[in-house]
């Protein structure tokens, strides 16, 4: 292959410029998402020990036991509805943050002619 070839190739090989690309330098952005799936994974976390709860109590079938498999159904349910609200707020966010910095790279590119 020729050298032009080759620059082509990696040309079309390296990334295309994405909103994540833009936001890479901003730690306190990316801190703050962290923060926000750590908080995620948390009650992941904790509706995997309730599931295995129910199971447990379920399989013994006792009575109280599957009484108070309703109360823990039922945290787990909120906690899945807690899950779904963090994750609409991660995107919430992603998209603000991705917003503002194209605002700025948009404003300091204007402000370079």
């Amino acid at each position: 292959m020729d050298d032009d070839t080759n620059r082509n190739r990696n040309r079309n090989l390296s990334p295309k410029s994405t909103a994540t690309d833009q936001i890479d330098g901003d730690p306190a952005v990316w801190a703050a998402f962290s923060q926000n799936f750590r908080q995620v994974q948390s009650v992941l976390d904790r509706n995997r020990l309730l599931i295995q709860q129910v199971n447990d109590n379920h399989q013994s079938k006792l009575h109280d036991n599957l009484i108070q498999n309703v109360s823990l159904i039922q945290e787990i349910n909120g906690n899945i509805s807690q899950v779904v609200s963090m994750y609409s707020d991660l995107s919430s966010n992603f998209s603000t943050a991705c917003h503002h910095h194209r605002s700025a790279a948009n404003t300091n590119s204007s402000d370079k002619r």
